[in-house]
């Protein structure tokens, strides 16, 4: 299933996207693509329904974040190994692991501000991963157990605030609007291998990013399993794994965004965004 959520923001009705790309309510079925949602015994009752019978909503509403409810934006750094070389980083022996605020989340294709002291705004296209059962001390063996699905993230990043304002990354990757999520959630078994997926971005049409899942580091199974080490990852909670090269740091020269780009992005099987860059 592709689960959503369209309407104006902070009004986003829960939906799914059917095999002839018509968007369905499921209002009827689930308050919300969120906490009890996300269960593998609600997506099971999800994916019974006859999906005809729901109704068509018309036209072409906003789509809001694919899933609501997070409590956790966790993310990945330097994990994919030919990114960590473009930034004259090193593969780090364990994961890194920063968080993101949830008040970065927005809809797949709102506009991305970029804050009003910033010379640095970046892009980074990553693989998220939504997790649907609470996952505590959890092996890698049952890992994916835990997830209900995946989606395209945006990791907006300020590199001069993550980077050359001391403390922590946190800082460079809050921003409002630093965290388009969806366009919709793609659930586990319409995924046959995370770890085997084509993803790209591209600036005012010229493509930065082209690389694949497969160079990931440390996989969808073992971030899942090592997180839960450290922390109980709960429904809605989101994963973003990393980026593949390509990203205005690592170019020479370098370049950042400013506002009126286009950023276009998507991963296979998983959708695409685009955002436009607005000053804050």
């Amino acid at each position: 299933m592709k689960l959503l959520r369209y309407g104006p923001q902070g009004q986003e009705k829960p939906g799914l996207l059917d095999q002839d790309g018509k968007i369905r309510d499921l209002s009827g079925h689930i308050h919300d693509v969120a906490g009890q949602a996300l269960l593998p015994e609600t997506l099971e009752r999800l994916r019974a329904l006859d999906v005809a019978s729901l109704p068509v909503v018309e036209g072409f509403p906003r789509l809001g974040p694919c899933v609501a409810g997070t409590g956790k934006f966790i993310c990945i750094g330097l994990n994919y190994s030919d990114h960590a070389a473009e930034t004259g980083a090193t593969v780090p022996p364990e994961p890194i692991i920063f968080m993101k605020a949830t008040s970065a989340i927005c809809g797949p294709n709102d506009d991305v501000e970029i804050p009003r002291t910033s010379l640095k705004t970046d892009w980074e296209v990553e693989l998220g991963v939504v997790i649907g059962k609470t996952a505590k001390y959890v092996s890698e063996a049952d890992a994916l157990d835990h997830v209900a699905g995946y989606c395209v993230i945006n990791d907006v990043s300020e590199r001069a605030f993550q980077a050359e304002r001391s403390g922590q990354w946190t800082k460079g990757k809050s921003a409002d609007t630093f965290g388009p999520t969806g366009p919709w959630l793609v659930t586990q078994d319409e995924v046959a291998d995370p770890q085997n997926l084509k993803m790209w971005l591209e600036v005012n049409g010229h493509r930065y990013q082209d690389g694949s899942t497969k160079t990931m580091v440390y996989g969808v199974r073992y971030l899942v399993a090592y997180l839960s080490q450290f922390m109980s990852l709960q429904p809605g909670d989101i994963i973003s794994t990393g980026t593949p090269p390509g990203v205005g740091l690592g170019q020479k020269p370098n370049v950042f965004l400013k506002a009126g780009d286009v950023m276009r992005l998507g991963i296979e099987g998983l959708g695409e965004q685009q955002q436009t860059t607005v000053q804050a």
